[in-house]
C-alpha cells in the first residue's frame, strides 16, 4: 500500500503588527513604520517594523531614538494588542476552511496539516488560495512554506518574503536547506550555534553529515533532535485547532534611569506594570495561576521570585497584590532597585466554571471582575491614562519624581 506524503504548511503573517497598523490607517502605507512600546518616551523599544523600515536598518528590540537614527523619516505608532489578536483570529478562520489541524506558533504564525484536504487541491494550491484570501479579505500578506514536515515548512516560509510561497519537498530539501546556516534551524539558538561552530559545523548540511551519537555527546537529546531536523526526519504532528495557545507567560518590565529607594516606589511600579499584564491576559483570554517578579539592583545583580495565587486570575489588582507581597517578603534591600518585571505564569484558559477556593470570597471576587470590566471599557474608549489606581494618581510617570523609564513589554512563546 502506497503511503501518501504529508502536506504541511507554515503560514507567517508578514510584519504583522506594522501591517495591521497600515491596514487600519491607509495613510501609513508605503512608509517606514515601527510599532514601539512607550512611544511617548524616547526610551521605548521597537516591537515590529514595516518592510521599508527593515530595509533602512530598523531592528526589533532597538530603542526608539536609535531606530530614528537609522531611519530619519520613521513613523512610530503605539501597539494595539486587541487589534492584533482580532486579525490573528480572522486569519486562523481562513486556515480552518481547509483543515482543523491548525497549530499556532505565536500570534502571527501557524502550521497547517492539509494531508487530508485533497478534495480542495494539492498543498501548493491550498497555500496559494490562502495567500490570496488573506490579502483580499483582510488586507494582510502571508509567506507560506510548503513541505512534508513542520521544520522544513517553517524554513520555507522564511526563505522568501513578503507575500510569497516556497516549497521544500523531499526531493529538493537537500539542495534548498542544507546550504543554510545552522542558526536558521528551529530551536538552534545562539549558544548552540556557537558550540557547533567550535566543531566546524556551520551549515545545516554539515549538521546532518555527522552521526547522531556525536550530538548526543556534546548536546544531549536536544542535539539528536537537531540532527533529525537537519536530516529531514522530523515527524511531529500538527496539533488540532483546539490546541491551547502556546503562550507560556505574559510579562511587563521597566528599567529606571535612577534608583527606586523605597518599598512605596517599587509598589507603584508593580501596580502600573500589573495593569498591562492583566490587560494582556484578558486580550488572550487567559488567566494566571502563578505570579513571578524579577528585580535588578543598582549593582546590576538580579533576583527572581514567584508564588502561587490562591485562585487563577486575570485581575491586575490580584496580580499586583501578590507581586508586592512577594517583593516585601523576599527582597532584602541590600541594593536599591533599578529594574522590575512582573509576569503572570502557569497560564490556563480564562473560564467562569473553575473550582473556587475556601479562602477566597467568591462574591467579592465577582464584584471585582465586574469592576475590571468597566475599567477596561473606559480605558478602551478614552485611553490608558483615563482611569488608574489612586495609588498612582499624580505618579503616572513612575517613580514619583517623573524619571524616565524604559518599558519592555513581552509575550513569551514556546
Amino acid at each position: 500500500m502506497e503511503i501518501r506524503e504529508r502536506g504541511i504548511l507554515h503560514s507567517d503573517l508578514n510584519c504583522f503588527y506594522a501591517s495591521v497598523e497600515m491596514m487600519l490607517d491607509p495613510s501609513l502605507r508605503g512608509k517606514a513604520v515601527a510599532v514601539c512600546g512607550s512611544t511617548e518616551e524616547r526610551h521605548g523599544i521597537v516591537l515590529a517594523k514595516s518592510e521599508l523600515a527593515k530595509r533602512a536598518g530598523v531592528k526589533t528590540g532597538m530603542v526608539n531614538w536609535e531606530a530614528r537614527q537609522c531611519c530619519p523619516g520613521l513613523i512610530v505608532v503605539p501597539p494595539q494588542y486587541d487589534q492584533y489578536l482580532k486579525y490573528s483570529k480572522l486569519t486562523r478562520a481562513i486556515y480552518q476552511r481547509y483543515t482543523d489541524l491548525v497549530e499556532p506558533y505565536g500570534m502571527d504564525e501557524c502550521w497547517l496539516d492539509v494531508s487530508g484536504s485533497g478534495v480542495m487541491g494539492t498543498p501548493l494550491e491550498i497555500a496559494e488560495e490562502i495567500r490570496k484570501s488573506v490579502r483580499e479579505e483582510l488586507g494582510l500578506t502571508v509567506s507560506i512554506g510548503v513541505s512534508f514536515n513542520k521544520i522544513f515548512a517553517k524554513l520555507g516560509s522564511d526563505m522568501k518574503k513578503p507575500d510569497a510561497i516556497t516549497t521544500v519537498y523531499r526531493s529538493e530539501f537537500q539542495e534548498k536547506v542544507w546550504p543554510l546556516p545552522v542558526s536558521d534551524l528551529l530551536y538552534c539558538g545562539p549558544a548552540t550555534t556557537r558550540k557547533l561552530a567550535k566543531y566546524g559545523i556551520h551549515t545545516i548540511g554539515e549538521l546532518a553529515a555527522r552521526e547522531p551519537d556525536f550530538y548526543q555527546r556534546i548536546l544531549g537529546v536536544n542535539g539528536v533532535a537537531l540532527w533529525r531536523f537537519a536530516s529531514g526526519l522530523d515527524n511531529s504532528r500538527v496539533m488540532p485547532q483546539e490546541f491551547v495557545s502556546p503562550i507560556k507567560s505574559v510579562g511587563h518590565g521597566i528599567t529606571c534611569n535612577a534608583d527606586l529607594t523605597s518599598p512605596e516606589e517599587v509598589k507603584k511600579v508593580i501596580y502600573e506594570l500589573s495593569q498591562d499584564v492583566g490587560h494582556r491576559l484578558r486580550v488572550h483570554e487567559l488567566a494566571a495561576r502563578t505570579v513571578q517578579i524579577w528585580i535588578r539592583g543598582n549593582d546590576l545583580s538580579g533576583a527572581q521570585f514567584q508564588t502561587r495565587l490562591p485562585i487563577q486570575t486575570q485581575l491586575p489588582s490580584d496580580i499586583a497584590e501578590a507581586a508586592f507581597q512577594l517583593f516585601q517578603s523576599r527582597y532584602e534591600w541590600q541594593q536599591c532597585v533599578r529594574a522590575v518585571t512582573v509576569r503572570g505564569m502557569d497560564l490556563v484558559p480564562a473560564r467562569s466554571d473553575v473550582q473556587t477556593s475556601l479562602y477566597v470570597d467568591q462574591v467579592r471576587q465577582e464584584k471585582r471582575e465586574k469592576l475590571q470590566d468597566a475599567v477596561e471599557e473606559i480605558r478602551g474608549r478614552f485611553g490608558k491614562s483615563s482611569i488608574t489606581y489612586a495609588l498612582l494618581m499624580g505618579d503616572l510617570k513612575m517613580p514619583s519624581d517623573g524619571r524616565d523609564m524604559v518599558r519592555m513589554p513581552g509575550l513569551m512563546y514556546q
